[in-house]
C-alpha cells in the first residue's frame, strides 16, 4: 500500500519533525509513506469570506495537483466522520483488500480545505471536534495509521 499525506504548509517545529520521522520509520515495515508539503497562502488575520475562499481555492489547486485519479482520498475535516482506531484499521484493510492501494490523506491549511478538495474526497475523517494545528495533525495521523497497521497484524501496541 502506498500512503501519501498531502499537507499545506512547511513543518518548522523540530519536535514535530522528530516524531514524524519516528513514525515514518516504523511505518516502513507496513507501507510506503510519502509526505508532500504544498505551499500555504499568506492569510492576514482579518479577511473577508471571499478572500478566505480564494486562499482555500489556491491551496486546494496545489493539493489536487498531487492526487492521482486512482487514489482513494481521505480529507481531515472537523465535520468529518469520527472513527475509532479499530475502525480506521478496518478501513485501511478494506481499501487494501479491494484494490485501493493508493491512499491520499489531505491536511488543509489554517482555513481548512476548499470545496473542490472536499468534492474529490472519498471519506471526510475527523479526529475530534476540537481544532488542532495542521502541523500537529501530521504526527497524530501518522501515529493512528501506524496503530491501525499494528491492530491489523494483531501486534501489541494499541492498548
Amino acid at each position: 500500500m502506498k500512503i501519501t499525506i498531502v499537507s499545506v504548509g512547511k513543518l518548522k517545529e523540530k519536535y514535530l519533525k522528530q516524531g514524524i520521522q519516528e513514525y515514518l520509520k516504523r511505518l516502513g515495515n507496513y507501507a510506503k509513506v510519502e509526505i508532500i508539503e504544498v505551499t500555504d497562502e499568506k492569510a492576514p488575520e482579518s479577511m473577508s469570506k471571499g478572500e478566505m475562499e480564494a486562499v482555500k481555492r489556491k491551496e486546494g489547486t496545489r493539493i489536487l495537483s498531487h492526487v492521482s485519479q486512482d487514489a482513494y482520498v481521505i480529507t481531515l475535516e472537523i465535520g468529518g466522520k469520527m472513527l475509532s482506531s479499530e475502525q480506521l484499521a478496518a478501513k485501511i484493510d478494506e481499501l487494501a483488500t479491494y484494490g485501493k492501494s493508493k491512499v491520499v490523506f489531505v491536511i488543509g491549511g489554517s482555513l481548512g480545505i476548499s470545496r473542490e478538495v472536499q468534492e474529490r474526497s472519498d471519506l471526510a475523517l475527523s479526529f475530534s471536534k476540537l481544532t488542532f494545528p495542521h502541523q500537529l495533525m501530521r504526527l497524530v495521523l501518522l501515529e493512528q495509521v501506524y496503530r491501525g497497521f499494528r491492530i491489523l497484524r494483531g501486534e501489541p501496541y494499541h492498548k
